[in-house]
């Protein structure tokens, strides 16, 4: 899910119960329908595409156009990772957060990646492997412009939004003591934005990415604060296995040649109206 779209690991015990659910209703992602790239490259979960897990919806970087077809600035990743791997298709599956970063969709053998504009983190580290990080994000705070809010001390008393499993939710949750607010817990971005639309919370933390996103359409709201978190997002892979490391090694390729080819800069431009200020460090 700055971390645009940011995420913290959930527990053990959740891990291994999801890993289980996700095994034992996969017919259409297991072991039988896998298949090996014809170019010789990697083992995929189904034959003829590229399949990747994320959260929808996290505008601009994946969501549903008016059409019903999934875009954004992720999804030109993904493309790309898919045509350097020599497959004509993306599929996706729209799967809850949090067993994306544990890695239980890697272990149900769900996807061959992940994405979601999340933020590369030790925590995470310990249970996926990430690409090359793409891209360089803040955490922020949306308020209603005539709401008088700030900053997060001007919410003492009040009820700040996050999203349940996200680095905005584990930022939040850090500075409550100090600035006396209470936090509320939304399973994803549009519904923490339509909490503080209703009024049933006074802001609302998240990615800086996102809400710019959301202001643009929306007057009545701002982004009154961002928090230089220093975050960087990356795509997700099964960690400790050879195949998925080969396909982690495509995605970094293909990575590395749109920054090169300069589509990397154009959807970034398409996504986010602007150039990006910092590239991505690709050797």
């Amino acid at each position: 899910m700055s971390q645009v779209r940011s995420r913290i690991l959930g527990v053990a015990a959740v891990v291994s119960a999801t890993s289980l659910a996700l095994a034992a209703c996969g017919s259409g992602s297991s072991n039988n329908n896998a298949a090996s790239n014809p170019s010789g490259g990697p083992q995929l979960v189904s034959q003829g595409t590229l399949t990747v897990c994320t959260h929808l919806s996290y505008k601009p970087f994946e969501f549903k156009d008016s059409s019903g077809k999934v875009v954004g600035f992720d999804m030109d990743l993904a493309q790309a990772a898919a045509k350097q791997l020599g497959q004509p298709d993306v599929t996706i599956v729209d799967i809850d957060f949090a067993s994306q970063t544990s890695g239980a969709v890697f272990a149900a053998k769900k996807c061959d990646m992940a994405m979601g504009a999340v933020t590369i983190n030790d925590k995470r580290k310990k249970s996926v492997a990430f690409s090359t990080p793409y891209f360089s994000a803040t955490q922020a705070l949306l308020a209603k412009k005539s709401s008088g809010i700030t900053d997060l001390s001007s919410l003492k008393g009040k009820k700040l939004g996050v999203q349940t499993d996200t680095t905005g939710q584990a930022y939040a949750d850090k500075n409550k003591d100090a600035n006396g607010y209470e936090t509320v817990v939304f399973d994803d971005l549009p519904t923490e934005i339509a909490g503080v639309q209703s009024g049933r919370v006074d802001a609302a933390i998240n990615d800086n990415g996102p809400l710019l996103d959301f202001t643009k359409t929306n007057p009545d709201f701002a982004v009154v604060k961002e928090f230089d978190t220093g975050e960087q997002y990356g795509f997700l892979f099964q960690k400790d296995d050879a195949n998925a490391a080969k396909i982690k090694d495509a995605f970094n390729a293909a990575l590395k040649k749109s920054i090169q080819d300069g589509s990397y800069k154009a959807s970034y431009k398409k996504w986010f109206g602007s150039e990006p200020a910092v590239m991505p460090s690709v050797s």
